[in-house]
């Protein structure tokens, strides 16, 4: 990925977003571009229009944390939007075409994914930056099923979501979820631009996928850590269920998620009759495996 063309379409899709009447500029004029002018925002940010010029062609070499940061409130960026750009001056900065991030980690601890399988009540997955389901519990094995077991999915949330039509019926606001991930997917590229296995992913969606290379293309980004869910299991039904998302810092390539229901919910008593179906089926596996073992 060109990190100064994202740099570029970047600030032009916050700038073009922002009204005058927002931004608090008056007496303007007819205007013939949907936002603010770029002498309006380098004015608002506090700098030359010339300097501003130059960001808004993707080179963001040089510039300060504090120049950063007046442009994000000339922009009105939330708190993901700031830290995105920060992440793009930081990947335009010296040195930074020699760092490479660690790839995402292949294995899982044992001592992660035991703490994983100790959590009960809750559907507990990790996954690596790409997205891809690395460890869960029982539950939330069973939960994220359809996306484990999908070809076209191959275990990966983003992959699941634009590959295989499954997902629409999984997720009933796809539509969502899917502005939702691509959004958390580029900040998590704009923390680490250097991380092959996010590029060759994205990389790979951009080829594959329409509604991903729209979404992308709108530069949108969020971080990925609360909210509620919505989804539609193949043996329980209709799920609304509660997320929160972790960082593990022993494993930063990874990050953990839970989901919960709310108690005294139907979706509180399908989850927890999930858990029970899982936890037979795994019990019934172990007892064939236990008794093919001891026929040989």
């Amino acid at each position: 990925m060109d990190r100064s063309q994202d740099a570029a379409a970047f600030l032009k899709s916050r700038r073009d977003r922002v009204t005058p009447d927002k931004a608090g500029v008056f007496g303007s004029g007819r205007r013939r571009v949907p936002g603010l002018r770029r002498e309006e925002v380098a004015f608002l940010a506090g700098v030359s229009v010339d300097y501003y010029v130059r960001m808004e062609r993707g080179d963001l070499r040089g510039v300060s944390a504090e120049v950063l940061d007046a442009l994000a409130r000339a922009l009105h960026l939330d708190e993901a939007e700031t830290a995105y750009l920060h992440d793009l001056a930081a990947a335009a900065g010296p040195g930074a075409r020699r760092r490479r991030d660690k790839p995402a980690e292949p294995v899982v601890r044992p001592a992660l994914q035991r703490f994983v399988d100790a959590v009960t009540g809750a559907a507990a997955t990790v996954q690596n930056r790409p997205g891809d389901i690395v460890a869960a519990n029982v539950l939330g094995r069973a939960l994220y099923a359809p996306v484990l077991d999908s070809p076209a999915g191959r275990g990966n949330t983003s992959r699941f979501l634009f590959l295989d039509p499954a997902a629409r019926v999984f997720w009933p606001d796809w539509e969502t979820i899917a502005d939702q991930n691509v959004a958390s997917l580029r900040s998590i590229a704009g923390q680490h631009p250097h991380d092959r296995t996010v590029t060759d992913h994205i990389g790979e969606l951009v080829t594959r996928s329409d509604d991903f290379r729209v979404r992308w293309a709108a530069h949108d980004v969020r971080f990925h850590r609360t909210g509620v869910k919505r989804l539609h299991h193949p043996e329980v039904g209709d799920l609304e269920l509660a997320y929160e998302a972790m960082d593990l810092l022993a494993s930063p390539e990874l990050h953990l998620t839970a989901y919960t229901a709310a108690p005294g919910t139907p979706s509180a008593e399908r989850l927890a009759l999930l858990g029970s179906l899982a936890a037979s089926a795994d019990r019934e596996a172990d007892d064939t495996s236990t008794r093919g073992g001891a026929e040989r």
